[in-house]
């Protein structure tokens, strides 16, 4: 079973930049000689009392798509050769403060939806003057 450990969070104040990272390891199926570049990628965040979205996706292709709320404020950018993805986020927002969280698939649907049994313990994001 793939595991993730997020890092890179803390408290930051508005306005503050912050760039989250996503290590996988762990039994990962390869369908080719080239094995993470087959994932695609989700940061997800979950805020208290809400339910967890979707920040920010990147596919195998590197094609991206990114939440309405964050738009022009994040970057997904993602490492194949460490099967490591990043979350850049500027200019943040007392908003964004919520845990975040990565999870990857071959699947860009199931990425997209966020349909997942297993995630990383997250990393907190708290953005506070």
């Amino acid at each position: 079973q793939v595991q993730f450990v997020e890092s890179g969070g803390g408290l930051v104040q508005p306005g503050g930049s912050l760039r989250l990272s996503c290590a996988a390891s762990g039994s990962i199926f390869s369908t080719s000689g080239s094995i993470f570049s087959v994932y695609h990628w989700g940061w997800y965040r979950q805020a208290p009392g809400k339910q967890r979205e979707l920040v920010a996706a990147i596919s195998g292709e590197t094609n991206t798509k990114y939440a309405d709320s964050v738009k022009g404020r994040v970057t997904i950018s993602r490492d194949n050769a460490k099967n490591t993805v990043y979350l850049q986020i500027d200019d943040l927002k007392p908003e964004d403060t919520a845990v975040y969280y990565c999870n990857q698939d071959v699947s860009l649907r199931r990425i997209v939806a966020g349909d997942f049994r297993s995630w990383g313990p997250g990393t907190q994001v708290t953005v506070s003057s």
